[in-house]
């Protein structure tokens, strides 16, 4: 047994056998895996085996698709059949909401090159009469997937890793990890058994790996204590059934092929054949978390006691859909753990505070995801980042506030919510609230209606306090949902007049000491500010693409605040840490404190913005301390409003003349009735944060995790004017070398009456795809819907008539200027209101 390897895979299921082979299939010659057990032994051996393409996120999307293409290839290199039965997945519709959500799904699965038909229950009926059509809408149906067997896909990639030179290992159990400052490491202990269980022996080894990986799948609580870290990885009950034969489908087999997977979303199954019977598959409410503080040592390749009565519903259901069911006897059954997320995604990445410790955990699909996630994650670790921007699976999206509890209860949740309906404008419920500013309480009074984001409540609109009897917060849709209106009036607000947004959730960090300028100038691709001014800048990845995007204000000489995006926290924080340790020798002392929670934040944001502050600005002179002379835009101060001290900075993410009021967050109370009280006299309205993504679009501003990321560089962006080219900077080179494969553009678009871009649709010209939606909404200033993507090159010229991808009808899109809303940016300079002209003269 090898006692020194370059990586170390720690996990013996799919996912993990699939990261062994990619790693030596990507050209590393020294991997080794270790399993506690035996190889499938953890969910994987009890694993429906479906492979659906299904799925919202396009990183996801790309992941499952590169699995299904990937299984199909590895009989002719390692002589095993993987057991890959093509038959296809059908996915119902009992309403036209859910075909609506697969309208949706649908342009995203073309992004990603997944082949999809449409069925009406008509051509279901004539292709596989046992299945009862009349209350269906229609279907989507993916040809190209289907089922596979767990053990033989695993099985298959295990020998072509071993074919790779990969050495694997079974019956070793990892005790600890130690990072000695270059390796890991790793304590292992041989596993033996007596009476059926798992014991440890006397027999330990130390394996030095340079890089870890863990797929440790249900004992993913254990490998967090073990490192130190939280991994909201846990488990949930997930049961499904097997069926006697079906005479009526065992006499449809004589003349007919299989059946594809079927899926009735709205009876929240799925179903396929299995030996002349049936296989259910529920994802039914109550299924219960287990090993939230760990797998039980006599717990091995062990099923949990069927509850038939949690899953009647949906068994009753399957036999509404396939009546000749209904006197077929159960022959199998299985109740396992399935691992499961807080958002449902995997945990696909870095491990937070960790050098070269990387985690494969979490997978709910993970029989679909297993080489995808293999593919992926080689790139990351052995070319720095994949082709496709990860950023939503990273470990570090989930901060230190997130507890076992939280985990477990937002899991069951993730299970529950397998069919129900993916409205991209969801919120889900449990765990909440959670985190919440000062003024929560307040907001909700005076109606506000909050999204969640990296745990904190933010308000994402405003509705009627006193709302009528047929108005529904909780109206959801694919279209304008119940919420647009508002959202819509609190737009035009800000263009109009004022509005008053929390934006308390932004990720804050104070970098400061003798080092920190040489760092951030090293760090970030601006020039920095002088003291008292502000810039907005980009870290890069080591492939020259976008890893963060950073608002930094210049404190003092040495003293700077770090101001990113709300919903990654952690995420920016530990890439920060990171990089400041690899460089703190060179540059000298530099110290980083996340200071999020300490400061509140308000943006005060319209032609009337800075009326309302001269009404609570202590200074001598209230109109000259904001006006332009004394206070510029892209500048910050030290400012009192009653006796709220604020580090106020001028920028307005809307657009519009606004600043952000930076302030202690225990006074934030305070600092909100002395806001709402001189606002009243301008008809200040409280604004969330869907009307400032609208507005954000209309002056082309970009947000990281939509057209902001690891899978496009900032020029790409067209964020040329935030890259000093003239200074040397991390990832410059490599950002130069990466060229130009798409442009980001602003479109507007004529489309339906009834709905706008989520941000995920696929762009044409003439009938050919060329890019893809990042963004969308409706803009109050032109009248109709905006978006923002990536398109080839040669489509991303100002007047250039494209097509975007809405409910299975391409609708015209126009490319416009970048900042088609007011691009001379005179109305967020403004001195003085009267210059201004009404928000729809400006942008027209």
């Amino acid at each position: 047994m090898k006692t020194q390897v370059r990586a170390l895979i720690v996990g013996g299921g799919a996912i993990g056998t699939s990261i062994a082979y990619h790693l030596a299939k990507a050209g590393w010659d020294d991997v080794m895996l270790l399993e506690r057990d035996e190889l499938t032994s953890g969910s994987t051996w009890h694993a429906a085996g479906l492979l659906p393409l299904f799925n919202m996120s396009f990183a996801t999307t790309h992941i499952h698709k590169y699995s299904v293409d990937f299984y199909k290839t590895l009989e002719a290199e390692t002589g095993l059949n993987a057991g890959f039965s093509v038959v296809g997945n059908l996915r119902m519709a009992q309403s036209q909401a859910r075909m609506d959500e697969y309208m949706v799904y649908a342009t995203t699965a073309e992004t990603a090159g997944v082949p999809y038909e449409w069925m009406s229950p008509a051509q279901i009926a004539e292709r596989w009469p046992l299945v009862r059509t009349d209350d269906l809408i229609g279907a989507i149906y993916h040809p190209t997937d289907g089922y596979i067997n767990p053990a033989d896909v695993t099985m298959a990639m295990a020998k072509g890793a071993r074919q790779r030179g990969v050495a694997i290992e079974r019956k070793w159990q990892v005790d600890g990890y130690r990072w000695n400052g270059s390796a890991w490491e790793v304590t292992c202990t041989k596993m033996g058994e007596r009476g059926g269980n798992l014991v440890a022996t006397d027999e330990q080894v130390v394996i030095t790996a340079e890089h870890v990986v863990t797929a440790t799948g249900n004992h993913a609580q254990r490998t967090a204590k073990m490192l130190g870290i939280k991994i909201p990885a846990i488990p949930v009950e997930h049961q499904f059934i097997v069926t006697e034969p079906d005479p009526a489908l065992v006499e449809y087999r004589k003349t007919h092929g299989e059946h594809p997977v079927l899926r009735d979303a709205d009876a929240k199954w799925y179903v396929r054949e299995e030996r002349g019977g049936w296989i259910l598959g529920p994802y039914e409410k109550g299924a219960p978390a287990r090993f939230e503080y760990g797998v039980p040592d006599s717990f091995r390749a062990d099923l949990f006691p069927l509850d038939l009565d949690r899953i009647e519903e949906e068994y009753m259901a399957m036999i509404h859909r396939i009546p000749t069911s209904e006197t077929v006897g159960l022959k199998d059954d299985f109740n396992g753990p399935i691992c499961y997320t807080p958002d449902g995604n995997p945990l696909v990445g870095p491990a937070p505070g960790l050098r070269n410790m990387w985690l494969a955990e979490g997978f709910s699909f993970g029989i679909t995801a297993a080489g995808g996630t293999g593919y992926y994650l080689a790139q990351m670790m052995v070319e720095g980042e994949a082709e496709i921007d990860m950023a939503s699976l990273d470990p570090r999206r989930y901060g230190d506030w997130m507890t076992t509890e939280y985990a477990a209860r937002k899991n069951e949740e993730a299970y529950e919510h397998v069919f129900v309906l993916h409205h991209p404008d969801e919120e889900r419920p449990a765990c909440r609230p959670l985190r919440t500013a000062p003024a929560y309480d307040r907001q909700k009074a005076r109606g506000a209606q909050f999204g969640c984001v990296n745990g904190w409540e933010r308000p994402n609109y405003f509705g009627p306090v006193d709302a009528p009897e047929d108005f529904d917060h909780d109206a959801r849709s694919f279209r304008r949902g119940g919420w647009w209106q508002h959202a819509a009036d609190e737009a035009r607000a800000i263009r109009e007049g004022v509005g008053l947004i929390d934006a308390t959730a932004f990720t804050k960090h104070r970098v400061s000491g003798p080092g920190a300028t040489a760092f951030l100038d090293w760090f970030t691709t601006n020039r920095l500010p002088k003291v008292g001014r502000i810039n907005l800048t980009y870290a890069l990845t080591t492939a020259g693409t976008t890893r963060t995007e950073y608002t930094i204000v210049r404190l003092s000489e040495e003293e700077y605040y770090l101001v990113s995006a709300g919903a990654w926290t952690a995420y920016d924080g530990d890439y920060l840490r990171k990089a400041i340790a690899d460089k703190e020798a060179e540059f000298g002392r530099i110290e980083v404190q996340d200071v999020t929670s300490q400061w509140g934040v308000f943006a005060i944001a319209g032609p009337r913005a800075r009326d309302v502050l001269k009404a609570v600005v202590k200074d001598a002179d209230p109109d000259s301390v904001l006006g332009n002379k004394r206070f510029p835009w892209l500048s910050a101060q030290q400012i009192e409003l009653g006796m709220c001290p604020v580090r106020a900075i001028r920028v307005a993410y809307t657009g519009e003349l606004g600043w952000e009021l930076h302030h202690p967050i225990e006074m934030q109370n305070y600092l909100f009735d002395l806001l709402e009280k001189a606002g009243a006299a301008f008809d200040m309205k409280l604004v969330g944060a869907r009307a400032q993504n609208w507005l954000r679009q209309e002056k082309s501003y970009r947000a990281f995790g939509n057209e902001l990321g690891r899978d496009a560089t900032p020029l790409e962006a067209g964020l040329d004017r935030f890259v000093d080219l003239d200074k040397d900077f991390h990832g410059k080179q490599a950002m130069l070398d990466f060229g130009i494969r798409s442009k980001c553009v602003t479109l507007l678009v004529d489309g339906p009456d009834d709905a706008d871009p989520w941000g995920r649709e696929a762009i044409y010209a003439g009938g050919v795809h060329v890019g893809r939606l990042t963004s969308g909404g409706w803009s109050a200033a032109f009248g109709k819907s905006i978006g923002m993507g990536y398109v080839r090159p040669d489509c991303a010229e100002v007047g250039t008539v494209l097509q975007v991808k809405m409910f299975d009808r391409l609708w015209t899109a126009t490319v416009t200027e970048d900042s088609p809303y007011d691009p001379q940016n005179v109305r967020i300079r403004a001195n003085d209101p009267a210059l201004v002209a009404p928000a729809q003269a400006a942008a027209e």
